[in-house]
């Protein structure tokens, strides 16, 4: 991304400024620095200013949010499940780390279900290499469906649950820390005695407001008189 991203940026942002009629500065020129004096200014090309101190500046620091997010194990998790997908003939396709990606579920995965998956992967790409109907799939999600439709999910049933593990692992992440923010909103400074049930019952409300939005407060409050009798009425 670094050594050739800027040269196809460049082509993309030069071909939008000649759709809008928008000058184009010439990169071999000097770049001339706004509000700053001209004689105590480095002289570097347009090219330098955009590539090293915008778009460079720019990868570094994606690179480093990236860096303080994801450590080593989320890392490998992601690139072991790169390889499931069957994007250009499933050129991704790796055994040992796809045996790398069961192991790190050791409640889906025995040990007999890795060693049975490690042979199962070397049938399956072959099967799949040599099928018409999975040759031209673009990402897991259509490869899962295409192995349900066709039936060969039961022939290829570890790898079946690799894929379903790798489909549901971005939203079980996402609801994690969604659960989270939610759990700073409800427990809050003035909360903090909340009991765990309590809390619970509170994340769920929060977290689903979207479901509990669609029932009527009549209904929940003639529940909540009926659990048993009360001196007053709601």
């Amino acid at each position: 991304m670094r050594d050739h991203g800027f040269d196809c940026l460049l082509d993309e942002v030069s071909s939008f400024c000649g759709t809008h009629d928008i000058e184009v500065p010439m990169m071999d020129e000097a770049f001339v620095p706004r509000g700053r004096s001209r004689r105590k200014a480095h002289v570097i090309t347009n090219l330098h200013h955009y590539r090293v101190d915008y778009f460079m500046n720019v990868i570094d620091k994606v690179l480093h949010e990236l860096n303080n997010r994801f450590d080593e194990v989320n890392t490998e998790l992601l690139l072991c499940m790169a390889c499931l997908s069957p994007n250009d003939s499933f050129r991704s396709f790796d055994i040992q780390r796809l045996v790398q990606f069961a192991k790190f579920y050791p409640q889906d995965f025995s040990e007999k279900d890795v060693l049975e998956l490690k042979h199962q992967l070397a049938v399956y790409i072959r099967d799949m290499c040599s099928s018409n109907e999975f040759s031209q799939l673009q990402g897991i999600s259509s490869l899962a469906k295409t192995l349900v439709e066709t039936g060969k999910h039961r022939a290829y049933n570890h790898v079946y649950k690799l894929l379903t593990l790798a489909l549901v692992l971005p939203v079980a992440t996402a609801s994690v820390e969604r659960a989270f923010s939610a759990m700073k909103i409800i427990k809050s400074p003035l909360r903090n005695r909340m009991g765990d049930h309590w809390l619970n019952d509170s994340l769920i409300v929060y977290i689903e407001k979207n479901v509990f939005a669609c029932i009527d407060n009549e209904i929940l409050m003639q529940r909540f008189q009926n659990m048993k009798s009360r001196r007053g009425r709601l």
